[in-house]
């Protein structure tokens, strides 16, 4: 039962952080677009890269509502992105707000790790 109500508070949280900063990618948001430059992502990227957040966290929502492996390989998928986007930071010796990817990827991480553990 703990894993249970665990499982759903982390995956809401980060059903909710994905598609907040899918909208920022969208709106394409100043700290977006400053953020995406200090890491050298181009700014065409954008649209494609909000589609993968929003496409994870509507995959995490069907997990929740009884699909469970398409919210694990929504998580997966978010784990896998969030590293990239690590990756990119350190690559990129940016520093100061690597916080934010790496918050993002441990969300997806524990979204993984507990919609495994609850199955």
């Amino acid at each position: 039962m703990l894993v249970s109500v665990t499982y759903v508070t982390i995956t809401v949280i980060t059903i909710a952080a994905n598609a907040a900063i899918a909208a920022a990618d969208f709106a394409k948001a100043e700290f977006v677009l400053a953020n995406s430059a200090e890491v050298g992502v181009p700014r065409g990227w954008l649209p494609w890269l909000g589609t993968l957040k929003a496409a994870g966290a509507a995959g995490l929502l069907l997990g929740l509502l009884g699909a469970r492996w398409v919210g694990v390989a929504a998580a997966t998928g978010l784990v896998v992105f969030f590293s990239g986007a690590v990756v990119a930071h350190v690559r990129a010796r940016v520093y100061g707000n690597i916080a934010f990817p790496g918050g993002y990827w441990a969300l997806s991480g524990a979204s993984l790790g507990l919609a495994l553990a609850s199955g």
